[in-house]
């Protein structure tokens, strides 16, 4: 049995109804469901405030500039916990009797340290020990979260992805201080790579799946961190990945390709679709046979910003697009 299904969902849709979003996870992916987000209910419902309401013993309040660690949990907390369960209730009711994989989401330890403010208002990527008790919370959070996850689907296999959009940000110096006329330090690698390590084991039992939809990925990085796949915008690909790329696949990595557009558009046919994918696959010299085991189908980003019939339309072009990607592969 695969760890992966064809196609799935990258974590956002629009809307704020629960059951209508869960409904729409399971129905369009029969064989990869995801728990869906619906960062349009305001804060603590975005992917920074959903990922600040899991934290152990750490918690985040909303402020003007943004999410901030606080001394106890406020509202802000509450009302992310409280959304987090009624997606986990939706999600439960369409996952009856489900055996497969199912994918959740969740920020990972270097976006999370460069979005949250400590309490002099700069953010945490500005503290080694901030950023420390931050992955350590964040990793018992998860383990947490995962386990509620298979109580509630007891037949599922669960595969974390962990959204990393600012990682490449944060290993370069680019993220911005508080006054926005300086940049944090670059953190060193191995201290990246180290705590990427780190937080992935809480899945020990089950694959990590390490989402960005920012340019220049770093693959290797991710690999080697134990990542067991990739998900990125495949539009934002240049020949310049095709060794790390071509490394990645013969190494056992997954490749979750964006190749569906994240906000409403005329959408080609779906073997259109996938024609970079098959590119790429003879640029690199991969046997034709390997696509369809190393590649998942997703939309290119969150879906938040479409809208609700162009996000269904996109769920279902995924599947289509995998389907022709495993019937034609050359």
């Amino acid at each position: 049995m695969s760890d992966f299904g064809p196609a799935t969902g990258v974590g956002s849709l629009p809307g704020t109804d629960a059951r209508e979003a869960a409904k729409t996870a399971t129905g369009s992916f029969e064989d990869f469901p995801f728990l869906p987000e619906l960062p349009a209910r305001g804060p603590g419902a975005d992917m920074i405030g959903r990922t600040a309401g899991l934290l152990v013993e750490l918690y985040a309040r909303v402020e003007p500039s943004g999410w901030r660690i606080g001394d106890r949990p406020g509202r802000d907390t509450r009302r992310a916990r409280s959304w987090l369960g009624e997606d986990l209730d939706a999600l439960e009711e369409f996952t009856q009797d489900y055996a497969g994989p199912l994918k959740v989401q969740a920020v990972g330890p270097w976006t999370l340290a460069a979005a949250l403010e400590l309490r002099n208002g700069e953010s945490a990527l500005s503290d080694p020990g901030a950023c420390r008790d931050l992955a350590a919370s964040l990793a018992e959070g998860l383990r947490l979260h995962l386990a509620e996850m298979q109580r509630r689907v007891p037949g599922a296999r669960l595969v974390l992805q962990l959204d990393e959009p600012s990682l490449t940000d944060v290993l370069r110096g680019h993220v911005k201080t508080a006054s926005g006329y300086r940049t944090h330090r670059a953190v060193d690698r191995q201290v990246v790579e180290s705590t990427l390590r780190d937080v992935f084991g809480v899945h020990a039992d089950g694959p990590v799946v390490v989402h960005s939809c920012a340019p220049d990925v770093p693959f290797a990085l991710l690999r080697r961190a134990g990542a067991a796949a990739v998900s990125f915008d495949f539009s934002l690909l240049t020949e310049r990945d095709d060794d790390v790329l071509g490394e990645a696949v013969e190494a056992g990595t997954r490749l979750f390709a964006g190749v569906v557009p994240g906000t409403d558009t005329a959408l080609s046919d779906p073997a259109g679709s996938v024609m970079g994918v098959r590119t790429l696959w003879r640029r690199l010299g991969l046997r034709p046979g390997l696509l369809a085991e190393s590649v998942t189908i997703t939309p290119a980003c969150g879906l938040a910003g479409a809208s609700p019939a162009y996000a269904r339309e996109a769920l279902a072009h995924c599947v289509r697009a995998a389907r022709s990607l495993a019937d034609n592969p050359e």
